[in-house]
């Protein structure tokens, strides 16, 4: 499977990319969000990917930063989503908004990108709520998460073992913002853990 990317820019649709990587060029389907993160023609970038693979087609799905990857794979298992939809979704959603969208149970929200009608929209929220909460939290929590640092990414992980031991994700979602408050954003997976665990069973 091809992971990743990195040549020129050769050309950039309103839909797609094609990267030259020594001399091959690899066609890639993008959000319009990422199009405009990746830069401007014969520019060197590097493209985080997803190949999908069908009975009657194999293609390339591009975006900025592995966030954005793990949005679309979350997007995507969800019924009725395909990569279209998903893409679309992301051209219309920074990952913070999506988000608390789907923490808040904002399906409206969702329903503003391209070809997504309301029941999908709270198909969508629905489904992913469990998923994400931890992640949309509220104010600079949802920033904090969704941002791809490390300690945000830490803090994602963090509140995602929270959840997985049982807490809310609201619940989890304040003890990780309390536990990086007090440790700093460049504490460990495993402090962060132990202190926001601390922090939840006050």
């Amino acid at each position: 499977m091809i992971a990743k990317l990195t040549g020129r820019l050769d050309e950039i649709g309103i839909d797609h990319l094609v990267i030259d990587v020594q001399g091959v060029g690899y066609l890639v389907q993008a959000s319009a969000r990422t199009l405009a993160a990746l830069g401007g023609q014969d520019d060197i970038a590097t493209v985080f990917t997803e190949m999908q693979v069908s009975e009657t087609d194999m293609r390339l799905i591009g975006f900025s930063t592995k966030e954005e990857r793990d949005w679309f794979r979350l997007l995507i298992s969800v019924q009725g989503v395909g990569g279209k939809v998903a893409l679309a979704i992301q051209s219309a959603l920074e990952a913070d908004e999506l988000a608390t969208a789907i923490g808040s149970e904002d399906a409206a929200m969702v329903a503003r990108a391209n070809g997504v009608g309301p029941k999908l929209a709270s198909r969508i929220v629905n489904e992913l709520k469990d998923k994400v909460g931890a992640l949309a939290g509220l104010g600079s929590g949802a920033k904090l998460a969704a941002s791809g640092g490390a300690g945000g990414g830490h803090a994602a992980d963090a509140a995602a073992a929270l959840t997985g031991l049982g807490f809310k994700p609201a619940e989890a979602s304040v003890a990780v913002k309390a536990a990086l408050e007090e440790l700093g954003k460049d504490a460990s997976l495993d402090a962060l853990v132990r202190m926001a665990l601390k922090k939840a069973g006050k």
